[in-house]
């Protein structure tokens, strides 16, 4: 676990760390315990400021905000999962393609590439929400595809370069398959770029969810989103504005933390980037030369 080690040295890995794992444990622990029902009612205590026992306060209809941004966290995760996992298989076949195959299909994926790359993420998930309706598979087949593409762009090139070091030519000499070749060298020396993408994907999709279920294209009305609850919150923002910063805060802190968690995991993983200053150099460089009177 040296990679994990050099990732937590960092600070913008230590804090990509500790937001990704506070909110998957939420989802996680939402699952089975919420403070309260996060669908149930209670107009006696609306718009409570946040004490106990509601820490965040209610919402119009006294709903409790803290158990629906728990429950919210659960809908987060999937669509960050699930898009990373699609842009994933499509930005490594894609690049694989445009990569490791004859020179007619090499130049047919960039031109495809090219193609893809000129649509926005969010335009994609609306004609896609046009034809099947607005739901969290839109977003995440949306966010997949949109980003699949730009991480075949990025990754493209990189397994072109890497293609012709002397270790890729070594291991296709001794008999290695193109695909053995392609996971055992290739993938390993551009994981740094692919996994800066990665993120950026998944940060994208928390973005693209809340802003979709904002817009009424993405999860639906009755389902727990933090999109859902600022679209509900937002005609209040005058009146109560406490309450708009909960959800908002929550999908600031998870993009940031899945952003900087992405140039962690770069750092760490990339030995041009993450190779420590042996003592003898540190001393080196400390060093002051005494002045003789």
């Amino acid at each position: 676990m040296t990679w994990f080690a050099r990732l937590w040295a960092t600070s913008t890995g230590r804090f990509g760390v500790i937001v990704v794992v506070v909110v998957v444990a939420t989802a996680i622990v939402s699952l089975f315990w919420t403070p309260f029902d996060p669908g149930a009612t209670d107009v006696a205590n609306r718009w409570a400021l946040p004490s106990w026992p509601h820490l965040l306060g209610t919402d119009a209809t006294g709903r409790d905000l803290l158990s629906l941004i728990m429950a919210g966290s659960r809908t987060t995760v999937v669509v960050a999962v699930g898009a990373g996992i699609i842009a994933t298989v499509i930005g490594v076949a894609l690049a694989a393609l445009g990569a490791l195959t004859a020179r007619w299909m090499r130049e047919s994926v960039a031109v495809f590439v090219d193609i893809l790359i000129a649509f926005p993420v969010l335009i994609i998930a609306m004609m896609i929400a046009a034809v099947f309706g607005g739901s969290l598979w839109v977003v995440i087949w949306s966010v997949g595809i949109g980003f699949g593409v730009n991480i075949a762009r990025v990754t493209r090139p990189e397994l072109r370069r890497v293609l012709q070091s002397d270790f890729v030519l070594a291991g296709r000499a001794s008999g290695l398959t193109p695909a053995q070749n392609l996971w055992r060298h290739l993938l390993p020396n551009v994981a740094p770029v692919f996994i800066v993408q990665l993120s950026w994907a998944m940060a994208v999709a928390v973005l693209a969810e809340a802003g979709l279920s904002y817009l009424g294209f993405g999860a639906p009305v009755t389902s727990p989103s933090w999109g859902v609850l600022l679209a509900d919150l937002q005609q209040y923002l005058t009146v109560h504005p406490l309450s708009v910063l909960w959800p908002g805060l929550a999908i600031a802190f998870t993009v940031l933390g899945l952003n900087l968690l992405g140039d962690g995991l770069r750092e760490s993983t990339d030995p041009t980037l993450s190779r420590r200053r042996s003592p003898s150099a540190g001393r080196a460089r400390q060093h002051q030369p005494e002045v003789v009177s």
